[in-house]
């Protein structure tokens, strides 16, 4: 009797093949719900607490407006790029660039991204430091909340309480080679969010209830003082709290279906709409014409019971926290972006092991460095010159009109003007 190739020993195998949760995401890609996730997070970042200020200065309607305006506007310039990214087949912000604008283009953003993103790493790492072990600021001295519970020791103190986060919580994030791998870290990022949002819900509530809460302003208040350009210092807290283009390429290269990218950033973008009004109006109506620029700041002004003493070390320790997730995801851009630039020519940056773990640790100790070498974010010694508050102004003027002659020019593209 002739054996059938089929029924031979050799052709099948005795057990049968089982793979892995992890080989199966490998061979499907990524879940459109872990690109929500990672774009929600890099968009809900520091600049939360800043929300509810500009709330104060445009007023509630205003706000509401400004607010919906930039998330369309994001999600316009978010489908510019997945729309040429798919024309063209490119997996990086970088090669986009390079293939619209020439090396020269594709080295300026990537320079703009680091210094972005490097900027607000750093500022993640001092406000993480702020809330652990506090600051002086102005001869004041605010204590953080591991002094607040244990005292001041050596082992609380700033530098320590961050070399611990630095080395126990941000490393292992960073090692992970993939971004859809920090899916469930940008999940409970997401969910502390909402969590914050939930207190100032609450307490704004109860606040209400028990007649403690002013009127807020519908409108902007030009009576008091509020002027027309004050107004437009409330646009860069916006458009800042809904950047989200420089994690596109990296979400989208992962994803099992790279044309859900659009869906997932749609999603993203009223989810971020949804908690940015929430804490913008609770908060607002929270504190009033009290309210800080942080208002981390208010809530660390409202300790005067044991519920109140609570909430505030909450909604403190859960804001670290929130940001000591969302660092990897920006992290993640920042190292994408170094690597294209000096090491262009060499293979994919998770095909070389020894040159992964150099740049994360360079980057990661620089960050730890500069966060330890700069107390504070702000000006406090008030050593800017007249120079170079004309030079700051010459770069966002700049900025501003760079940008508009671009946008213009893409519009123009797009609907056809001559």
């Amino acid at each position: 009797m002739k054996l059938d190739n089929q029924d031979f020993g050799g052709h099948a195998p005795l057990l049968p093949e089982v793979r892995s949760r992890d080989d199966k995401r490998r061979y499907e890609g990524a879940s459109i719900s872990g690109a929500i996730f990672n774009i929600s997070t890099g968009m809900v970042g520091a600049g939360i607490m800043s929300i509810p200020a500009t709330f104060k200065v445009l007023g509630v309607i205003p706000s509401f407006v400004v607010i919906l305006i930039i998330a369309y506007l994001v999600e316009v310039t978010v489908e510019f790029l997945l729309k040429y990214t798919h024309s063209v087949e490119l997996n990086t912000y970088g090669k986009l660039m390079a293939e619209s604008f020439g090396k020269f283009g594709s080295i300026a953003l990537q320079v703009c991204v680091m210094i972005t993103n490097l900027g607000a790493l750093i500022i993640y790492l001092i406000i993480i430091g702020d809330v652990l072990s506090g600051n002086t600021s102005e001869g004041t001295v605010h204590l953080g909340i591991l002094q607040e519970w244990f005292g001041i020791h050596w082992w609380n103190s700033r530098a320590c309480s961050l070399l611990f986060v630095v080395l126990f919580v941000l490393l292992p994030l960073l090692l992970l080679r993939r971004i859809d791998s920090l899916r469930h870290a940008s999940a409970l990022s997401v969910l502390l969010a909402g969590f914050f949002v939930a207190i100032c819900t609450a307490m704004a509530i109860h606040a209400m209830w028990i007649g403690k809460t002013q009127r807020p302003r519908l409108v902007p208040d030009f009576a008091n003082g509020v002027s027309v350009l004050g107004l437009f210092t409330t646009i860069p807290v916006f458009a800042t709290a809904f950047g989200c283009h420089v994690n596109v390429h990296p979400v989208r290269a992962e994803l099992g279906r790279p044309s859900d990218m659009s869906s997932a950033v749609r999603i993203s973008l009223v989810l971020c709409v949804a908690i940015y009004i929430a804490v913008g109006f609770f908060g607002y109506l929270l504190f009033g014409d009290s309210i800080m620029a942080d208002m981390l700041v208010n809530f660390d002004t409202t300790s005067d019971s044991l519920i109140a003493t609570v909430l505030n070390d909450t909604v403190r320790l859960s804001y670290a926290i929130h940001l000591m997730l969302v660092f990897p995801v920006m992290n993640y851009s920042l190292r994408v972006n170094v690597d294209e630039l000096f090491f262009s020519k060499r293979p994919l940056l998770d095909a070389e092991n020894f040159r992964f773990y150099c740049l994360t640790g360079i980057l990661l100790a620089f960050i730890y460095l500069a966060a330890i070498a700069i107390p504070n974010i702000w000006d406090v010694r008030c050593i800017s010159t007249s120079r170079d508050k004309v030079l700051a102004w010459l770069v966002i003027l700049l900025a501003v009109g760079t940008s508009f002659i671009a946008i213009f020019s893409n519009l123009s593209d797009y609907f056809g003007w001559k």
